[in-house]
């Protein structure tokens, strides 16, 4: 992280002891919230490296996603040159706003495919939870041979879906097709980063 414990001192905290704080994605470079710090906030961030910031309606700290799992694992924290707003750039795990969408700013709408960021995050806090009743658990829970036959059940389906000329079919078997792609890559480890970078690798050779 560029800024360290102690430049804290450095800050420039307004009159309630706060510092204005802009979050944003690490891989996609999109702004996702603003919050305030204080100094015992920061400090707990950069001692956790997960963001927490203080709520001025609770007037408390708050660690982002202590209930929701929705964390932010922060990657980097810079200062303006003004010194009184920190820039966070972080990787979000799940949606960052409590209405569900993936920033505070409902850009997600304006840019859908930035949906595919949000899915991956939320079914890899479905595998971190194991809830019962998810289906994404309890898919996995079955074994990766199970996982890799959904794979190429969706993706026949999608292969008859586009022979057969249904437009509207085939744009709905290839969402269960990258459903359940991002569930075989999250159980193993990987992600949609890893195989964007496999193709622009491809791309650039």
């Amino acid at each position: 992280m560029s800024l360290t414990a102690a430049d804290i001192d450095t800050l420039k905290f307004d009159a309630n002891g706060l510092i204005t704080s802009v979050v944003i994605d690490a891989e996609s470079g999109q702004l996702l919230m603003v919050a305030w710090m204080n100094r015992e906030s920061l400090l707990l961030t950069l001692q956790r490296g997960r963001a927490v910031f203080w709520s001025r309606s609770r007037e408390a700290l708050w660690e982002k996603g202590e209930t929701s799992g929705n964390t932010l694992t922060i990657v980097d924290i810079s200062v303006d040159c003004d010194r009184d707003t920190l820039k966070i750039t972080a990787h979000p795990a799940g949606p960052v706003c409590h209405t569900g969408s993936a920033t505070c700013f409902g850009t997600l709408d304006n840019a859908p495919l930035e949906f595919l960021t949000t899915l991956e995050n939320v079914v890899a806090l479905r595998l971190r939870t194991a809830e019962p009743s998810s289906y994404t658990a309890k898919l996995v829970a079955e074994g990766t041979r199970r996982v890799a036959q959904k794979v190429g059940e969706e993706g026949l389906e999608v292969a008859l879906a586009a022979a057969a000329g249904d437009p509207r079919e085939l744009v709905s078997e290839s969402a269960d097709l990258m459903y359940h792609l991002i569930v075989l890559l999250k159980s193993q480890g990987l992600s949609l980063e890893d195989v964007a970078r496999e193709l622009r690798t491809r791309h650039a050779g």
